[in-house]
């Protein structure tokens, strides 16, 4: 494992994946006295604070320069602004731009702040930016705290979101890097193996990326790898291919490689960008901007759950944390019998799993493992709980805490290192930057009601193409995942009521435990080691399963956004013990449901269930936590719900766990609220067993439109209950063979 870790500084990355250097000027649009108020509060949040405020003895000079660092300084108010307006939805914008406003004159503020603004002398009202720091804060909590005027209370929640992520991801000095980060312990994986990287990638030769390309290199590059391509004099240019899959992640991936392999000229169309492990440089915040929906910031409107989605080459097997855990028996008697879908109950099924368990390399053992896995494992073993290894698409020695990234070592066996790869090696094209807008639906020449679908229409983000591509197939394969099928389904004409319904997020609580080093036998820091290695099943009295208790990868600018706030010094000492700090969380199968009918207008509620659930999910983690020899633990409840561990008795832990509940978001009534996390989405476009149980049928294909197939997570029946990868590609398999049957059969009443 040592020669495997031990390497050489990388030389470079992607330039996308670098970082910027500061901006000289901005496009966010606020006025300069909106800025000046947004400068408070993010020095509110990020305070300067007095050298004697450090609680270490003989501090390093890093610290003291992060504690005496303010969030006002500039540019990061205005970095702060342009990153909300780059990702942050209409209706947050508009929330935040009007209290900010307000906050910039003196009647706003005392009608939002109340009495803390009056002063003394003339003019006896103080704007926000000239009351005290300590009075600030008090505003900011009483905010935090607000259960009528909830906007105040989300208005809160956006500022600490994207005041966090920028001041702990933006790379401040000639280095690139950030100065706090030593301060807290982190450090950025900048090694790579001693093991040279391959002179050419076999999926090279297939991939076109658009940013590299004009109008007239882009028809040339189609034409040379195999494409018939047509332009005309509408500013369109039209490709002619057998098969036209939209998204390149694990359903879009898995069904290119199949086609391709069966004989079929595949065109790939992925609005994200391609990159090799050279180019990943592990920054976390131009890795999430570039290799995420929204930037790694994106919620439900109602900002109650934080959903993460790859958008990369790869989709999200390019980004996730490499759990390969097969589909459940139960769970595949539950959708072949309640839900009437003989595929799940099939060889033919079973098959498909073991092809794809073997195609990407699952491994079932872990050689070592990193500090938060160790901390599950022991606090389970100490409480006589079962503890299970789980199964990686990666070798037994995969050591890498950064394949959030981008896996830099090579080893995690995304589809763009597998699938994506055959599929190339068999004739396809992989499109980069290019986003499907609408599907082509004509009618249909057999005099049916179904309608047929021709093709899709799509656009460049390179801005030195600027003519629409009109892709002509018989098969068109909508691939985008749960989030983004739906929207591209309805917005081209298709009507059935369950496209867009039935969203499942497996929905996630948070719990954290301090582990200082010096009190603690568990090695290592919570960035370190293979992401998911292990995992602890809550079971209920009637043993079933309820809850799902794993480790949770969160680099120090999301660790900020999403870790309650009840002062600055708190927030800096949180900070501080950020390496050590083991995050663990409860997933649960949820029975309740959302939609997702445009893009990023996501809606969702839980069911009583899952709350339920979810709480002796949180519960349990936070006995692991403390049987594991935490000094400290907590929720992420908006108050800062903690206790320490050392000498308190089993009484006040109990009574401690009693307060733990699953509680509502920024926008609900109650006393406290809570952020709530998604990294699998499922179920917006389900498969039925005819057009009033769902969005496909078993094949894949839409109700209304012939030749129009979903192959994504979307078309999961319901949640799965565990981590989605292996099923969600083991359906694309089973449902890429039956559409290359189909396009057969097609031929042979041709001929």
């Amino acid at each position: 494992m040592e020669e495997e870790r031990t390497g050489v500084e990388r030389r470079g990355h992607h330039p996308l994946l670098r970082g910027e250097r500061r901006k000289s000027s901005f496009s966010h649009g606020f006025s300069s006295s909106q800025i000046q108020a947004l400068s408070s509060i993010c020095d509110t949040l990020i305070p300067p604070l007095r050298l004697e405020s450090i609680s270490k003895e003989n501090p390093s000079q890093a610290l003291h320069s992060f504690f005496k660092a303010s969030g006002s300084q500039f540019p990061l108010p205005d970095e702060v602004a342009e990153l909300m307006k780059k990702r942050g939805l209409p209706e947050g914008l508009m929330l935040v731009s009007l209290v900010l406003k307000m906050l910039s004159t003196r009647l706003g503020t005392l009608l939002l702040c109340g009495f803390v603004c009056l002063g003394w002398k003339w003019p006896f009202i103080l704007k926000f930016s000239e009351i005290s720091l300590e009075k600030r804060e008090q505003v900011l909590l009483n905010w935090s705290s607000q259960r009528f005027l909830y906007p105040l209370r989300l208005f809160f929640a956006i500022m600490k979101i994207f005041c966090f992520f920028i001041f702990f991801s933006r790379q401040t000095d000639d280095n690139l890097e950030n100065p706090a980060w030593e301060a807290i312990g982190y450090q950025v994986d900048n090694k790579e193996c001693v093991k040279k990287p391959p002179k050419e990638r076999p999926i090279r030769k297939g991939i076109i990326e658009t940013m590299n390309e004009n109008d007239s290199s882009l028809v040339q590059s189609l034409t040379h790898r195999g494409l018939k391509v047509i332009e005309d004099q509408r500013n369109i240019c039209k490709i002619k291919c057998d098969v036209v899959i939209i998204g390149s992640g694990c359903g879009g991936g898995v069904a290119a490689a199949v086609l391709a392999r069966a004989g079929y000229k595949v065109l790939v169309l992925e609005k994200g960008n391609y990159f090799e492990p050279e180019d990943y440089s592990s920054l976390e915040g131009p890795s999430m901007s570039e290799q995420y929906e929204s930037g790694g910031i994106m919620s439900t409107i109602d900002a109650k759950v934080m959903i993460l989605a790859g958008s990369t080459v790869g989709g999200g097997s390019a980004v996730n944390w490499s759990a390969s855990i097969k589909t459940p028996n139960y769970i595949l008697r539950e959708w072949s019998a309640d839900h009437k879908l003989p595929l799940f109950g099939s060889s033919e099924y079973l098959s498909a799993m073991d092809v794809v368990w073997k195609r990407i390399g699952v491994t079932e053992k872990c050689a070592e493992e990193g500090f938060q896995n160790q901390v599950l494992r022991q606090g389970c073993e100490n409480l006589g709980l079962n503890v299970e290894s789980i199964p990686r698409n990666s070798s037994e020695d995969h050591y890498c805490g950064s394949c959030a990234y981008g896996c830099r070592r090579g080893d995690k066996q995304g589809t763009q290192s597998t699938w994506l790869v055959d599929a190339v090696g068999c004739g396809a094209v992989i499109l980069t930057g290019c986003k499907a807008e609408k599907l082509v639906i004509e009618e249909n020449k057999d005099g049916t009601k179904r309608k047929k679908c021709s093709g899709v229409i799509a656009s460049c983000s390179s801005e030195n193409i600027t003519k629409k591509l009109q892709i002509e197939a018989k098969a068109t394969i909508s691939a985008g995942g749960s989030l983004l099928t739906p929207p591209l389904l309805l917005s081209s004409g298709l009507e059935n009521p369950h496209i867009g319904k039935n969203l499942h997020l497996h929905p996630v609580l948070l719990a954290w435990g301090y582990f200082p080093e010096s009190q603690s036998g568990i090695q290592g820091k919570r960035f370190e080691g293979g992401i998911l290695t292990s995992l602890h099943k809550v079971v209920s009295e009637e043993s079933r399963v309820q809850a799902l208790v794993e480790v949770c990868a969160l680099g120090p600018a999301s660790f900020a956004a999403i870790h309650p706030w009840i002062s600055g010094l708190d927030m800096k000492e949180r900070m501080v013990k950020y390496s050590r700090t083991a995050t663990l969380f409860a997933l649960v199968r949820d029975e309740g449901a959302g939609e997702v009918k445009l893009e990023r207008r996501i809606k969702y509620r839980l069911h009583p269930a899952d709350k339920e659930n979810l709480r002796s999910g949180l519960r349990q983690a936070l006995r692991i936590l403390i049987a594991a020899g935490a000094a400290e633990v907590g929720t992420y409840r908006s108050d800062g719900q903690s206790i320490k561990c050392k000498g308190v008795k089993d009484e006040a832990v109990e009574e401690f766990l009693d307060g733990v509940a699953a509680g509502g978001g920024p926008c609900s009534r109650g006393e406290h609220w809570t952020l709530y996390s998604s990294a699998h989405q499922m179920g917006s476009c389900r498969i039925g067993a005819n057009e009033e149980e769902g969005a496909v049928d078993e094949n894949g294909e839409t109700w209304e439109a012939k030749g129009l197939y979903v192959c994504d997570g979307s078309v999961l029946p319901t949640a799965v209950g565990v981590n989605p990868m292996i099923t969600i590609q083991t359906t694309a398999y089973c449902i890429s063979n039956r559409i290359a049957e189909s396009l057969k059969k097609q031929e042979f009443l041709v001929k």
